[in-house]
Formats: C-alpha cells, sequence, structure tokens
C-alpha cells in the first residue's frame, strides 16, 4: 500500500473530524435534504418494488454490457454522431486535445459531470489554452473558489450562503452581503455571454439509451441545454456502466434518481441527445461526439459480486446517509468520488494498493445500504474490498502481527481472561494513544470481564 495516500488521508481526516464549522453546515444541509426526500418518497405506492424492479434492469445491462454498448454505438452513429472508445482517462483526454485544436476552440462550457472530475479534464483544458466554464451553479462557485466538487450531488455542500456571496465578492466585486437570489442573478448575466461565445459544449450522462442511440442529461439549472445549444460542437464524456437497456425503462429509473437525489418527484431538464443538429432541426451543435470511458469499469465488471457497485446512478443518497462522510467530508477521501460508493469503486478504478484504506473509513453500520436506490450492497462490498487487498499482499508486516495476536486472543477465551484490566489498560494506552486517544478520552477495561462476572453469577445461584 502507498504510504503516501494513506498518510495524505489520515492528515485531511485531521483537519476535517473535529472542524465544528463544517459540521454545521454540512448538518444543515443534509438535514434539508433528508426532509425533502420524505417528501418525495411519498409519490411510490410500493417503493421496494420499483427499487427492485430498476436493480434487476441494472443488473441485465452490466451482465450485456458489450452488447448494449454496440447497439448504442450502431444507433448513434446512423444520426450522424460519433463514438469515440476510451480505455483510460488519457484516451479520452486525448481524443479531446484532438477536437480542440481541429476546431481552433479557444473557449469550453460544461455542464455539471462527475465523469469529467474524475479525468481532470479542466485542469487539462487550461493547459491547453483553452478556457473552461463550469455552467452549473454549485460547479461555477467552486471553480471561482479553485475547488473540487465536495458531494456528488451538491458540489459547494459545505459552503454556506455567506460563504458564497464571499465568493462572489471576490471574483465579481459583488456586495459582500447579497442574497442567494441575487448572487444567481450574477451568475446568470455572466453565464449566459459564455455560453453565446463558446467554441464546444461538454456533458456528461446520467444513462445510455443503446435502443434509440442516446444519452440522457438531467438538471435543474437548464444550464446543459445551453451548454449545447450554442456551440458548434457538443462533446459527451461518460462511463461505459451508465447503460440501461430501454428508453422505456426511464420511468422507474428518473423518479427514483430524483428522488434520492434531490427529493424531487422528477428532476425539471431531461433531455435526450440522440446525434447533432437534424436538417429539420433549428439548433444544436454541427458535431456531437460521445466518449464511452473505460478507466478501471471493467476491472469491477470482472468481480462476480462486487460488479453491483456499477448499479450506481450517483444520486449521492449513500454519502448523506453515511456517519463517516459527514463527520470527515468529502474532500478527505481526496478521489473524485467521496463516500461509501467512492471507497467501493476508487480502489478498482485506481488501484487497490493506493486506495485501500478508503473500505476501512467505514462503520459498517449499513446505512449506505439502507438508503441506496438500486439496493446496492455498499456495506458488503467495502468488507470484500478489504479482503481483496489483504489476499492482493497489500498489508504491512506489523499490521498482519497485529492482527494475528488479536486473533489469537479473541478466539481463546483463557488468553482474554488473562492479564487482568490493569495490564489491558496499559496496553490500550500503548497502543492507541496516538491515534484513537488523541481526541478523546480511551475506554477503561473493567476489572472483571462479563464472562468471569457470569461465572461467578452461576455459583452464586
Amino acid at each position: 500500500m502507498s504510504e503516501k495516500t494513506f498518510d495524505s488521508f489520515k492528515d485531511a481526516v485531521k483537519e476535517t473530524a473535529f472542524d465544528k464549522e463544517m459540521h454545521r453546515k454540512l448538518s444543515w444541509n443534509i438535514g434539508k435534504y433528508a426532509d425533502t426526500v420524505v417528501k418525495g418518497k411519498t409519490q411510490y405506492a410500493d417503493l421496494e418494488s420499483a427499487k427492485m424492479r430498476s436493480k434487476n434492469l441494472k443488473w441485465k445491462a452490466m451482465e450485456n454490457l458489450d452488447k448494449y454498448l454496440l447497439e448504442f454505438e450502431s444507433n448513434f452513429t446512423k444520426r450522424g454522431g460519433k463514438v469515440v472508445w476510451a480505455e483510460t482517462s488519457e484516451e479520452a483526454l486525448a481524443e479531446i486535445a484532438s477536437v480542440m485544436q481541429r476546431v481552433e476552440a479557444k473557449s469550453v462550457v460544461k455542464s455539471k459531470s462527475m465523469t469529467t472530475e474524475e479525468v481532470h479534464l479542466n485542469s487539462f483544458l487550461e493547459k491547453m489554452g483553452v478556457e473552461v466554464v463550469e455552467t452549473d451553479l454549485g460547479e461555477y462557485i467552486q471553480q471561482m473558489d479553485k475547488q473540487p466538487p465536495f458531494h456528488i450531488v451538491t458540489p459547494a455542500m459545505h459552503k454556506s450562503k455567506e460563504d458564497v456571496a464571499k465568493v462572489f465578492h471576490e471574483h465579481h466585486g459583488t456586495p459582500i452581503n447579497s442574497t442567494p437570489e441575487e448572487l444567481t442573478m450574477v451568475a446568470r448575466k455572466i453565464l449566459r455571454d459564455k455560453y453565446t461565445k463558446a467554441d464546444v459544449g461538454i456533458t456528461g450522462a446520467n444513462f445510455i439509451l443503446p435502443d434509440i442511440g442516446g444519452v440522457l442529461v438531467l438538471e435543474n439549472e437548464g444550464n446543459a441545454r445551453l451548454t449545447v445549444t450554442f456551440p458548434k460542437v457538443h462533446i459527451v464524456i461518460v462511463g461505459i456502466e451508465k447503460v440501461i437497456p430501454s428508453v422505456n425503462d426511464l420511468h422507474l429509473f428518473l423518479p427514483l434518481l430524483a428522488t434520492f437525489g434531490t427529493g424531487q418527484q422528477v428532476t425539471v431538464y431531461n433531455t435526450i441527445f440522440t446525434g447533432p443538429k437534424q436538417e429539420v432541426e433549428i439548433d444544436g451543435p454541427e458535431e456531437m461526439i460521445v466518449i464511452l470511458m473505460d478507466n478501471g469499469r471493467t476491472n469491477l465488471l470482472a468481480e462476480a459480486e462486487q460488479r453491483q457497485a456499477l448499479y450506481c446512478i450517483r444520486c449521492g443518497a449513500c454519502l448523506n446517509a453515511c456517519p463517516v462522510y459527514k463527520n470527515i467530508g468529502g474532500f478527505s477521501y481526496q478521489t473524485t468520488y467521496s463516500g461509501p460508493i467512492g471507497s467501493v469503486i476508487t480502489p478498482h478504478f485506481k488501484g487497490m494498493e493506493d486506495f485501500k484504506h478508503l473500505s476501512g473509513a467505514s462503520s459498517l453500520c449499513g446505512n449506505c445500504t439502507e438508503v441506496c436506490p438500486m439496493k446496492i450492497e455498499l456495506h458488503n462490498l467495502l468488507v470484500m474490498n478489504r479482503k481483496d487487498a489483504v489476499n492482493q499482499g497489500f498489508y504491512n508486516r506489523s499490521e498482519k502481527f497485529g492482527w494475528m495476536i488479536w486473533k489469537r486472543a479473541m478466539l481463546s477465551r483463557k488468553l482474554t481472561n488473562t492479564g487482568g484490566a490493569g495490564i489491558k489498560n496499559f496496553m490500550m494506552r500503548l497502543l492507541f494513544k496516538n491515534t484513537w486517544g488523541a481526541k478523546r478520552e480511551l475506554p477503561v477495561i473493567a476489572k472483571k470481564s462479563f464472562n468471569q462476572l457470569w461465572k461467578e453469577k452461576s455459583k452464586l445461584e
């Protein structure tokens, strides 16, 4: 395992785990989210059946992924679109660079997309001398503040309205006491100008629809539609796992994603793109390219039990439910995808050796599994990742020795009772003073174990 990666994670956690102000903001924002989700669920007569049917459809899609991707490519290209297969992030970026150079692009507008965050697209384009502007309001705020998204769905979840007002004040000179409505109008005015002048529009996709050769983009602000309306070129970068069998399945997936993502009954804007502008159409891009990106996804697909993680529809519900995420925040994970789902998929996407520690960033309470609309067994997958890390030899000798001693003691009642409370408390202080005990009182082991007390009670009776 990369100690450097793990040490960086621990340092980040130390900064956020006891940040009371961040916890206050997260508690407020996640609390508001939880209230709306309760209302969103009322649209269902049988929520569990809807979740199970959707999970079964994603199972079908993943078990036949090669077939569905080829079907998508065939139908999409029939309407004049271009499909590019990218095995790695480097291949995806190389295709984007090729397009930028060919059309001599100077500016790009971009809608919210975690896949583009995954390949660090913004910094890549900026190094090419191309201006790139995030058009989702939360992403725009984060871009101004030179920060990545804090949350899969809500990029600026860790910011209060005062924090946002400060960001706008520093970058656009707006009054420091501006209201959210006033700041939204400022952003709207700035972004409208960017849309009309952009050479290329880039989006992600929430779903790939093979039977009609389309990609679906969901949003609540209308910015994604504007991103593809004015530029002559539309590039979609999407993970291959976003396939669902048919456009006719959207009646299941759209309400689930909206309910568990934002508490809505359905997202405000639901747009299907099936290719570049046709002869009968008055607007839209002259060229549309869909980049189907693997970037480690087939590593996960190869795992019979763990491939269910690819069913994820990126609603973010598991992050909002996770006590660890709520305690350490999104930045501490130092990965594109944070929270329980990020801890499950990142070791497969980016390497078990460097990111196996994320599987330990969990209480294994199972709350993530409980709230997942796709019924992904996230807490079990975290345990499987831990097992994989051990089987692949990603542990150090001291760790192995420590668990060997622990196992031996726990399997022997005699050894467990040996030594008395004094020695046990000494060992507790010796081993955990600088970790567990750094910010909290260490537990005190009782003088007698439950086993010993039970034996004494039995003798008295």
